[in-house]
């Protein structure tokens, strides 16, 4: 027997997994360099291999889930390339003012037709809140009313949204609350659309960097962007928050995190999924804030962004048949593969989902923290 075939089958062996099994989280091997792939890239290598469609799995999201759940990932050796990976991004600035762009470019640019087809109404690119409900579409109003509850949002407040996505958030404020809000991103085609979704509102949609953003506003609220912000951009981002955020004033943060502090992202998720992204840790945000913020609240919705991506995946392929005229059967499989390994990971609490509400020292506590 193939030794790196032993080594691999005997491995997921210990997450209950068999190669040719017939549980929904057993894999179908079709091309021996999955072994090779595996052992040399780790989850670089698996991703890839599903891409080329190297293997076939039922559920990825169980199997992803098993292969975590077991640490499975810790059990593989790193390489070369992932070390020099991590100590690239321990020496250079990989969310630099001009390296921001590349995500915007490669992944929120990239159609919105694809981003239509598979989220809800308000375009909420972001973990849903399914509390009392199983629809994606009432779970974002849910998400968005919870984002609002905890920033005491009210009509004469002024709101700037840090990443404001497709404007699905600063649509729902703007219409439920009448307050004003300002949303800035850097990707031109969120920009396009978030204008039109938002128009006759009192919502002003930026092209700005968060770096350059100036005035005063009464709530700030930033949801999946402060991913892409960077372990060497935290403290900078917050100190600009604080300067933005006005005395008395409630920032409210919802961001994916790690279980530990990092300096690069899933090498897979990386380079096919959000280039130079990273997850932050509970130190890193805590050490970003440190003598600018008091952390009133801290939520974890982790699970709800399991559920979340397997309503996207469902709604994703049931667009399929339309989408497939713009996109290629390997962007498929590499679709596929991102939300439900992602799903997965989730499950296994690799990786969580937060919701942080921070005000200024001297602030009175807001009302949500009294629940």
């Amino acid at each position: 027997m193939d030794v790196r075939k032993q080594v691999v089958d005997s491995l997921l062996a210990l997450a209950d997994i068999k190669v040719g099994g017939s549980n929904p989280w057993d894999i179908k091997i079709y091309d021996e360099r999955t072994y090779e792939w595996v052992l040399k890239s780790r989850n670089l290598g698996l991703g890839e291999a599903y891409m080329e469609g190297f293997w076939e799995c039922e559920r990825i999201d169980e199997f992803i889930y098993r292969i975590l759940k077991a640490r499975l990932d810790e059990k593989v050796k790193e390489n070369l390339n992932n070390l020099l990976l991590y100590l690239f991004a321990r020496l250079f600035n990989l969310q630099s003012r001009r390296r921001a762009h590349q995500v915007a470019e490669e992944h929120y640019d990239l159609g919105n037709d694809l981003f239509t087809s598979f989220l809800d109404p308000y375009l909420q690119y972001s973990c849903a809140y399914f509390r009392d409900t199983e629809d994606l579409a009432q779970a974002q109003i849910n998400k968005m009313e919870l984002l609002c509850t905890k920033m005491e949002l009210k009509a004469t407040d002024h709101v700037l949204d840090i990443g404001c996505g497709w404007g699905g958030l600063a649509k729902y404020m703007a219409e439920r609350y009448g307050c004003s809000v300002v949303g800035i991103n850097i990707s031109t085609e969120q920009i396009r659309f978030a204008r039109e979704f938002c128009k006759d509102l009192p919502v002003e949609i930026r092209y700005s960097d968060y770096r350059d953003v100036s005035g005063n506003f009464d709530k700030v609220v930033s949801v999946g962007m402060f991913e892409h912000v960077g372990q060497k951009n935290y403290r900078i981002f917050m100190e600009k928050v604080h300067q933005l955020l006005k005395d008395g004033g409630i920032f409210v943060l919802q961001t994916i995190g790690g279980n530990k502090s990092t300096v690069n992202c899933d090498a897979w998720i990386a380079k096919y999924i959000f280039p130079n992204g990273m997850l932050p840790s509970i130190a890193q945000i805590g050490k970003a804030v440190e003598g600018l913020f008091v952390i009133e609240d801290w939520h974890n919705l982790g699970p709800h962004y399991d559920k979340t991506l397997i309503s996207w995946h469902k709604n994703f392929v049931q667009a399929w048949p339309k989408l497939k005229e713009n996109y290629s059967e390997r962007f498929r499989r590499m679709w596929e593969y991102y939300l439900l390994s992602c799903a997965g990971a989730f499950r296994a609490r690799h990786i969580q989902l937060w919701q942080i509400i921070f005000t200024k020292i001297g602030t009175p506590q807001p009302r949500y923290c009294h629940r």
